[in-house]
């Protein structure tokens, strides 16, 4: 019987690492690609950090789209009329988690997302222009 609980359990463990994988990875794209494609309007910008921290500043090629907002099933209708289908979404936090959670809701509404792996002050860092407040 141990055998089996503990044989169980390490399955239990090892579908859970699984799981964890499979989280969207940060795109691959450089920053030149991506500030290209937000020009060139082949793609969308979005800021998946809180509203607060958006009032603090953000950036001015970006829409806010809280993750909060991403979280909740009533709000997938606003969320779909916001973001175009058929632009590619890259999508910036603070520092790279949460573009990542965001990233596996939007797949699964059928996005071409591309979480970024920049935060916000590295995105400024990188030449994106901060919106004057």
């Amino acid at each position: 019987m141990f055998r089996f609980t503990t044989l169980f359990f390490t399955a239990l463990l090892f579908a859970s690492l699984t799981q964890l994988t499979l989280a969207a990875d940060h795109t691959k794209d450089t920053i030149d690609t991506i500030k290209k494609n937000i020009t060139a309007k082949k793609a969308v910008l979005i800021d998946v950090r809180e509203k607060a921290e958006w009032e603090r500043g953000h950036l001015k090629a970006a829409i806010l789209v809280p993750l909060s907002m991403l979280s909740e099933k009533e709000q997938e209708a606003k969320v779909v009329k916001l973001l175009p289908k058929k632009k590619i979404v890259y999508c910036h936090c603070r520092s790279g988690g949460r573009a990542r959670a965001a990233g596996d809701i939007l797949e699964e509404l059928g996005y071409d997302v591309r979480p970024l792996r920049h935060g916000f002050f590295d995105l400024i860092e990188a030449g994106f222009k901060e919106a004057k407040q």
